[in-house]
């Protein structure tokens, strides 16, 4: 029986967030890979098949909105949770409307750690084909 991690590229510019994060979710038996800027991010997604994206509002090279909707174009199928301390129902409603599937305000990690369990126990994992 194989052990296979659901993989999550998580973008953001913030080292430490990305560090936290995939701290707390490796407990959980995910595999967490980092992208600074959407280029990064392009780049890693077209490279590597990933279970889940975790995107930061604002990122140094344009808007993690723009990234979503780049994001579900390249990976249709690949849900995506935006993460971003913009707490306002407007940037939720933004986010939804770029094509992301679930939108947590920082730094509310507990309810980010809860949307990425409920999109990956859904999943078959693409480490696993």
């Amino acid at each position: 029986m194989s052990n296979v991690k659901c993989r999550i590229l998580y973008v953001d510019d913030h080292e430490d967030s990305s560090v936290m994060l995939q701290l707390v979710l490796s407990q959980s038996d995910y595999e967490v890979q980092a992208a600074q800027s959407i280029e990064q991010a392009l780049k890693m997604a077209a490279q590597e098949n990933f279970d889940l994206y975790v995107v930061d509002k604002r990122l140094p090279d344009g808007s993690g909105l723009k990234l979503v909707e780049q994001l579900k174009v390249l990976t249709p199928l690949v849900p995506i949770i935006v993460y971003t301390g913009d707490a306002y129902e407007i940037h939720r409603e933004q986010a939804l409307t770029a094509g992301a599937d679930a939108y947590v305000s920082k730094p509310d990690i507990d309810g980010l750690i809860e949307t990425v369990h409920k999109f990956l126990s859904q999943s078959e994992c693409a480490a696993a084909g």
